[in-house]
């Protein structure tokens, strides 16, 4: 027998930040016409919502609550749609969600590093948001754990090999977003995979047949903004992405975006200096690239069209000086298409590679052939990078997990029959990346390092306290961040504005080199309150003088009542900035201290008592009062849900609820 009323269409629920506009949606049929009215619940409390009573209900989020719709007909019919919950986050971090947000699911809370003891409870906690809500898979170790699919995960009693790695992945129709991974250590045994233990006279202890690396050194370079070719979206994101997780790896990671011949010439030469016997080598580069005759060759962004090899960067060339090192483990990930281009041109010249069987080559695509990006809100990210960020923390041989990785691309629709990944390898040994690290030497240690400076707190004449940050989200870009610290009694309506002062030349190199939308990356990473007035300095290895920047504090005194504006000038060595474009010699092994500025030598601070207001290339925002940051919604207890369908249903229509 034929349903009175079928619904074809159940409303769904969202995470959304509070404020943010949406629509539930129900539709139904029914053999009369139909009635629809919506309920709301909150805190056991179900209410009828006067005036909704069309198939959608418009929102402005405000509170986490539950929302489900009654639809009748004429002959007193009724029926309910599923309860949805509208879960609203109350402070996110800035830039979140991005301006063309399309409903992707964004990470608003990463879980934290935990150490528990054996028996103890573990907890780690996530959130996202995204239309529809989220659901959330999440891995230890690379692992898929079947019976962790909520954003809290939850262990009762711990058992040391709960110990690793762990993520989270939050996805929905619309993609997927991975949290940081985080290492969780159990009971007195556990240590961090990414270092083994020596014994008092310095020899490593790894057990006989464990394979380890002396040191972990990455290089990854990622380009954007061609000047005779057409941009690109997706290498910025997939660069950030991929240095995050070779660093739980215990990687030591450099990170560049947008670099032209002769910088690409400079990052490989410094990145090969620092490698040596035992080390494990990667070397990842994403942006434009061809293929001829089995030569790949990277495309730096101020190549000519057309380009030919002299105008690039030889891959095989890298890989050969890389085995020169004697390293262990050599690893060589491109992001790139591999189409035949220009078959006239010679080719590069290049020694055939000794046969030491170390050597892996992941190609995101196979020969003759593109490689694509996925559309992801303001960011795009790449299809290779979609799956190598799920798998690369597995603990397996190197190989394997990139069979992993080629076996999900094979997998997905968007790229059937367009995108193939390919391996080509000579690993003799089963070496992982999770292998631990038993150092030899120095010299490896610092690539990466030396590039995080400490914050400072500067002081204005008035007494009021700024502090400064400086973070790097890549080896060549920098934001300078600057918070003001209470109290802040003697002043009101604080507003801070940062510039650069420089000559038209050097602005006009900051500007044509600013990313955008990187700030989205700055605001998944750094906590909102840190984020009051950012600075964005790109292009650092261009950088060819000192660098001025001009803090203005505007303000109101209270005994006048008067707007204020006192200024700090600080002075940025470029010694500093460009430090891992520094000229050394090939043939010359780096320093004990390579690149490591103190910041008290670097910065000098003057004060201003002027305050120029000229804008600098950078982008600054207005501070605003700090506030506690805390992106997880409040929780609804919906144990009793069937309870309210029930009552709602006992109602009946015409009714105002339960």
């Amino acid at each position: 027998m034929q349903e009175a009323i079928v619904i074809t269409e159940q409303p769904v629920s969202v995470s959304v930040p509070v404020g943010y506009s949406f629509t539930l949606r129900c539709r139904a049929q029914g053999q009369t016409s139909l009635q629809f009215q919506w309920f709301c619940q909150y805190q056991s409390d179900c209410r009828l919502i006067p005036g909704a009573t069309n198939q959608d209900l418009p929102i402005i989020a405000e509170q986490t609550q539950l929302y489900t719709c009654r639809v009748n007909d004429l002959h007193r019919n009724a029926v309910f749609s599923d309860w949805v919950k509208v879960e609203v986050h109350q402070c996110v971090a800035r830039g979140l969600p991005p301006q063309l947000w399309q409903g992707e699911p964004v990470i608003v809370l990463n879980p934290s590093e935990q150490q528990v003891e054996v028996g103890q409870p573990l907890q780690l906690q996530c959130a996202a948001m995204g239309v529809p809500a989220p659901s959330y898979q999440w891995y230890r170790n690379g692992n898929l754990l079947e019976q962790q699919k909520r954003k809290k995960l939850l262990i009762t009693h711990t058992k040391v090999s709960d110990s690793g790695t762990y993520l989270c992945c939050a996805s929905n129709r619309h993609g997927e977003h991975w949290t940081n991974a985080v290492d969780v250590h159990i009971g007195e045994q556990s240590q961090p995979t990414s270092l083994c233990c020596k014994s008092p006279g310095g020899r490593c202890t790894c057990g006989s047949g464990k394979f380890f690396a002396t040191g972990k050194i990455a290089l990854l370079v990622g380009n954007n903004r061609y000047q005779h070719h057409p941009n690109l979206m997706a290498p910025v994101r997939d660069v950030f992405e991929l240095s995050r997780l070779l660093k739980h790896l215990g990687f030591q990671v450099v990170s560049l975006l947008d670099l032209n011949k002769a910088e690409m010439a400079t990052a490989v030469s410094r990145f090969l200096q620092l490698l040596g016997k035992g080390v494990y080598a990667v070397f990842y580069y994403a942006g434009h690239g061809y293929e001829h005759v089995g030569r790949n060759y990277m495309v730096p962004v101020d190549a000519p069209q057309p380009y030919a090899p002299e105008n690039c960067i030889s891959v095989q060339r890298i890989l050969q000086k890389m085995q020169q090192q004697q390293t262990a483990l050599n690893i060589i990930l491109l992001d790139t298409c591999r189409k035949w281009y220009n078959p006239g041109c010679a080719l590069s010249q290049v020694q055939p590679l000794e046969p030491w069987g170390n050597t892996v080559y992941g190609y995101s695509t196979s020969e003759d052939a593109e490689a694509y990006e996925l559309q992801d809100g303001e960011f795009s990210s790449g299809i290779f990078m979609k799956y190598l960020k799920k798998h690369i923390l597995q603990q397996k041989k190197v190989t394997h997990m990139l069979e992993d990785v080629l076996e999900d691309i094979g997998r997905d629709p968007l790229v059937t029959g367009k995108q193939v990944m390919e391996i080509k390898h000579t690993l003799k040994e089963a070496r992982s990346l999770t292998d631990p690290i038993c150092p030899s030497g120095a010299a490896a240690e610092h690539w990466g390092h030396g590039q995080e400076l400490p914050s400072k707190t500067v002081t204005f004449p008035c007494g009021a306290r700024v502090e400064l940050h400086f973070l790097r989200l890549f080896s060549n870009l920098m934001f300078v961040c600057a918070k003001p610290q209470p109290p802040l009694a003697h002043v009101t309506d604080p507003q801070l504005l940062l510039h650069q002062l420089a000559e038209a030349d050097d602005l006009a190199i900051q500007r044509e080199s600013c990313l955008d939308h990187v700030e989205t990356l700055l605001a998944s990473v750094y906590k909102r309150e840190e984020l009051d007035c950012v600075f964005q300095l790109c292009a650092l290895q261009k950088i060819q003088t000192d660098v001025v920047l001009q803090l203005d504090l505007h303000y109101v005194r209270p005994s006048t009542k008067q707007r204020t504006c006192e200024s700090l000038q600080m002075t940025l060595h470029k010694s500093l900035l460009r430090q891992f474009f520094s000229q050394r010699s090939d043939s010359q092994p780096a320093p004990a201290r390579a690149g490591s500025v103190c910041l008290q030598d670097a910065l000098v601070l003057s004060t201003d008592p002027k305050g120029s207001l000229s804008t600098g290339s950078g982008h600054s925002l207005p501070s605003s009062s700090p506030s506690t940051f805390s992106s997880e919604p409040e929780e609804n207890d919906e144990s009793d849900l069937g309870e309210l369908c029930m009552a709602l249903l006992r109602a009946g229509p015409g009714q105002d609820g339960p």
